[in-house]
């Protein structure tokens, strides 16, 4: 979880994800030391505030999360025991991707009743490549603050990533254009940014609510939802439970399908493009198959 510290590194970085790990090596080039707080088959919402985890924020110079809610069982604790005041909020250190970039699935009301929903919005946001254009932006622009003896080097890996980036997204968009409508159950509302940017349709999700697991009524719902809507996959989050998947899966004859989510989520998915490449190729082989 830790990128090599070359002798120049001057800037720590402490990503909650490995997303967002990703994106701060791809900017931060050679003078960046990369800390993730989490690995890709790790649920984010339950993570200990573990003291390694503590003697890390201890040192990092600038913080980088999703946000909204998605650490608050962990990232109070470790703000709290000694973080610098130049990570603590509306300091340039403190970065959340979620404050900038326009959220999806806002509830109308927040209360247990609804299960562990999220007051800003889906906190899921690495799934949409605008997203990440957006916030690679964004870092570049608070790392040249943090770090202006450095500011050039971080302008040019932010050309240099942006350029890739473009040239990327130009073909997953070409690609993502043949899923839409695609019918799939999920387990979580964790893919809500993908769906919108594919068009694919959630048609059913297994957890009776937000982090509430299914009961035996809720899957028998689910099942005639998936009938119903020719649902063609269920799609499975490394971290996730196969509680009630494979039940699904064996009474509507439909695959589970794997998708590594995150940086790290599958092997050989070890930075952001490979994320998506990977994703748009296990989605473009479900639809080829129905």
């Amino acid at each position: 979880m830790v990128k090599p510290s070359p002798a120049s590194a001057e800037v720590q970085i402490f990503a909650c994800e490995p997303e967002w790990a990703a994106l701060a090596s791809e900017i931060g080039g050679d003078v960046a030391h990369v800390y993730s707080a989490t690995h890709g088959r790790q649920d984010p919402h339950y993570i200990r505030a573990r003291p390694s985890l503590i003697a890390q924020v201890r040192q990092a110079d600038l913080l980088f999360c999703s946000g909204a809610g998605l650490e608050e069982g962990w990232l109070p604790v470790l703000l709290q025991r000694g973080a610098r005041v130049t990570i603590q909020r509306d300091q340039p250190g403190h970065l959340m991707a979620s404050e900038h970039v326009r959220m999806l699935n806002p509830p109308s009301l927040v209360d247990r009743s609804q299960g562990h929903v999220h007051a800003e919005g889906n906190p899921h946001v690495q799934l949409l490549p605008e997203n990440i254009a957006f916030l690679a932006t964004e870092l570049a622009r608070r790392l040249t603050v943090i770090d202006p003896d450095n500011a050039e080097m971080y302008r040019r890996q932010l050309s240099i990533f942006q350029e890739r980036w473009k040239d990327a997204t130009a073909n997953w968009m070409e690609r993502k254009s043949h899923l839409e409508g695609m019918p799939v159950v999920v387990r979580h509302e964790a893919w809500a940014y993908l769906f919108e940017w594919t068009g694919i349709k959630q048609v059913a999700s297994i957890e009776r609510l937000p982090g509430v697991p299914p009961t035996a009524n809720h899957l028998q719902l689910v099942l005639e939802l998936a009938r119903n809507a020719g649902a063609v996959a269920i799609l499975r989050a490394p971290y996730e439970p196969s509680e009630g998947m494979e039940w699904l899966s064996d009474k509507a004859g439909i695959p589970i399908v794997d998708l590594p989510f995150t940086v790290g989520g599958q092997e050989g998915v070890d930075d952001l493009f490979d994320l998506f490449e990977v994703t748009i190729t296990l989605l473009e082989e479900v639809r080829d198959q129905y």
